[in-house]
């Protein structure tokens, strides 16, 4: 079996995102959150319900198990008991997300999604976020409008948590006095420089920065042959 790839490493972080949850729902945005949480429910989370989007809790292999109405889903979400991982068109140091406009909002220079749910789910669940690109164009000193709510932000809101961001680079935390975004861990090939070069804002970063965890050997064949075996996470991360 070959090595893991720079894609590997990041399920690996993105699935990491839900250890130690318990019973929770995952709501995964994207092809590689989504085979993280598949594997962290194959191995070492397996109370983690998962869910069509829709009305159905599923398993690994996306067969029903379950049933989930919209207005129990809505109940799970109000009440701390998701940990939902989405996007960011951009992110600020400490955790406010936007992926609603580039610019100014009364005249903007790209129109994106839309707030859609973001503020429900960062001010009622714990929200992690996934970046496949990293880039100054995302990792911004202020996001130009917040969709998702972040630290500074969120006084008072009692289930609100960022357990983390992934990018392609490393993985990221708010594990700071004022609760500003951290490096946790690099992923192999990537230095302290690239990040900080990549990044618009100045990170905290520890004297000694670890690995992101490399996946093991049955981690890799369930990623391999079980949950990704036509490989969709290459699409994501192609390093």
């Amino acid at each position: 079996m070959t090595g893991p790839t720079r894609a590997e490493y990041c399920v690996i972080a993105c699935a990491e995102a839900w250890r130690d949850d318990g019973e929770v729902l995952a709501s995964p945005m994207g092809v590689i959150p989504s085979i993280g949480a598949r594997l962290a429910r194959l191995t070492f989370a397996p109370d983690l319900l998962l869910t069509d989007g829709e009305a159905l809790l599923v398993r690994p292999d996306g067969t029903p198990e379950g049933w989930l109405p919209y207005r129990e889903h809505l109940a799970w979400v109000t009440g701390g008991r998701r940990h939902v991982m989405m996007g960011a068109s951009q992110i600020d140091r400490f955790g406010n997300q936007n992926i609603s406009c580039i610019g100014d909002w009364e005249r903007p220079r790209r129109q994106l999604l839309g707030v859609r749910g973001a503020p429900v789910n960062t001010l009622n669940n714990p929200t992690s976020y996934w970046i496949p690109r990293h880039s100054r164009r995302v990792f911004v000193d202020r996001v130009d409008m917040v969709c998702g709510v972040g630290y500074d932000r969120a006084a008072g809101a009692r289930y609100h948590r960022i357990p983390r961001v992934v990018s392609d680079l490393g993985v990221f935390d708010f594990a700071t006095p004022d609760h500003s975004m951290r490096l946790a861990s690099l992923h192999p090939g990537v230095t302290v420089g690239q990040v900080r070069d990549a990044t618009g804002f100045e990170l905290t970063v520890p004297d000694e920065v670890p690995a992101t965890r490399e996946p093991t050997g049955e981690e890799l064949r369930l990623i391999r042959e079980v949950v990704d075996p036509a490989g969709a996470r290459a699409r994501e991360v192609a390093a």
